[in-house]
């Protein structure tokens, strides 16, 4: 995209907030996106290469779960964190530590000897993730304003969609080629010649912006990021340890609200003496549209990732496909998102709310199609029921995320924009934990009594559920945008 604006500098007399549009702002998107694809890619892609792993590390099914669930764990737990970090002291130094951590702790995962090993580099890796993620949305904060915040999200959106979409066929063709026995240790190892590029960009593309919070007390809420990792930790721990079978976690959730309450109480009492909060909860308050996003996105990832999770169980142990087989019929959600996205974020300024209802209703027909006609249907006629479905799906899912990131933070101070938007990305980390966990228990119940078609059925039907509450958030704010 070709730019001809040139940066003007402020008068002395003008705000110093004042918008000056970066005419470089485009190829930092770029670059930025690029790494984001990488840390949300590390989500899904394994997902099709658990039974090789379990094999070929000779380990429990409950073990190499932590290979999933670990790291999305971890990368729940400091996304706010590296959101408020970014705020306060630039987003190029903290791209940078986050992407060595994530090359660094990729390259562990790849070459380690051990199941246990694997796991606390999974752990590092998303920890890393976390601090990489939010400056993408700290970022667009920073530098657009008005139509172009829009267009920024919905390629910020597409990223997330075909991270999401194209993580099983990935993962498939890696594991095809590498073979069976060692192809998981390369879904890892790929990593490191990727971030080394990407680390070169960042470091001569990415200009080192000053601070959004510059002139500000630079200090972090260290007891705000710890109430808060407690809360998200009371939360996913037990949703990582149901998928393994324990239920003895389950007695963690009682942490929940009362750590959500001591983060809340802490946060109010910090803003009343000056000092910088972790995140302004006053902004659930001021900025219904921002609590609304926050729902709304954390509805949609728990109705939305564990689709995926069940259908690459499904069509490998139920139907028995190869990991690549899987994957290429999983691929057709991300090409539909790739239509839908880049335009969604471009008319979200002009019809607000209305997109992410739209989007919402087209995704829940496909997703609906899928649980209605895949049952009915044998393996030889399967592609050509599942891939329209999908498609019809992703085109749906496409218009979802970048509106509602858009819509969120638009009246979000830029200086919270980091830390805002890493709350939202939480709210979906969680989601999609949550998701996981319910759907693929939803799926083993069923298919224990009955069959492998009729547990997807199951699994779909209950995300079709937890979607509509995510519609009746996203009709909610519509009908306040319209009074």
């Amino acid at each position: 995209m070709q730019v001809t604006e040139e940066r003007v500098e402020p008068d002395a007399d003008e705000a110093p907030d004042a918008y000056h549009p970066d005419p470089r702002r485009w190829r930092i998107l770029g670059v930025t996106l690029v790494v984001g694809f990488m840390s949300l890619l590390d989500v899904t892609i394994v997902n099709v290469a658990l039974p090789s792993m379990r094999a070929g590390l000779d380990t429990s099914t409950g073990t190499i779960q932590w290979v999933v669930s670990g790291y999305a764990l971890a990368f729940g737990l400091t996304l706010v964190a590296g959101g408020r970090l970014g705020d306060a002291y630039g987003r190029r130094r903290l791209m940078v530590i986050g992407l060595i951590g994530f090359v660094l702790s990729s390259a562990a995962v790849g070459l380690a000897p051990s199941a246990e090993l694997v796991v606390v580099a999974r752990l590092v890796q998303g920890a890393s993730a976390g601090l990489l993620t939010p400056q993408n949305s700290g970022l667009i904060q920073q530098l657009f304003r008005g139509p172009e915040r829009g267009t920024a999200f919905g390629y910020f959106g597409l990223t997330v969609s075909i991270s999401s979409g194209a993580g099983p066929v990935i993962g498939g063709a890696i594991i095809a080629l590498a073979g069976s026995e060692n192809g998981w240790r390369w879904l890892f190892l790929v990593n490191v010649p990727i971030g080394l590029v990407a680390l070169v960009a960042i470091v001569r593309l990415v200009p080192d912006l000053p601070p959004e919070d510059q002139g500000r007390d630079p200090r972090i809420d260290v007891p705000g990021a710890l109430l808060l990792g407690g809360a998200v930790l009371s939360l996913l721990y037990p949703l990582v340890r149901i998928e393994a079978g324990a239920r003895m976690p389950l007695l963690l959730l009682v942490g929940v609200p009362l750590f959500l309450w001591g983060f809340v109480r802490w946060e109010q009492r910090i803003r009343r003496i000056g000092r910088p909060p972790l995140l302004d909860v006053s902004l659930l308050r001021e900025l219904p549209g921002y609590g609304n996003g926050l729902a709304v996105g954390a509805l949609y990832f728990t109705g939305f990732t564990g689709v995926f999770l069940v259908l690459s169980v499904f069509l490998q142990e139920g139907l028995d496909f190869s990991p690549l087989h899987a994957g290429l019929l999983l691929t057709p959600f991300a090409m539909g998102s790739a239509v839908t996205a880049p335009i969604a974020g471009r008319i979200v300024s002009a019809i607000g709310r209305r997109v992410t209802v739209i989007a919402l209703s087209v995704m829940m027909a496909g997703v609906l199609l899928v649980a209605v006609l895949v049952p009915l249907v044998g393996t030889d006629r399967l592609g050509w029921v599942l891939v329209p479905a999908l498609v019809l799906a992703g085109l749906g899912g496409g218009g979802v995320v970048n509106p509602n990131f858009t819509l969120a933070l638009a009246e979000v101070p830029p200086h919270m924009g980091g830390a805002a938007g890493a709350a939202i990305q939480t709210g979906q980390r969680i989601g999609s934990a949550i998701g996981a966990a319910l759907l693929m228990t939803v799926y083993e119940i069923v298919q224990g009594s009955g069959s492998a078609s009729r547990g997807l059925q199951a699994a779909l039907l209950t995300a079709l559920v937890v979607l509509a509450a995510a519609q009746v958030m996203a009709v909610r704010a519509l009908r306040e945008q319209k009074s």
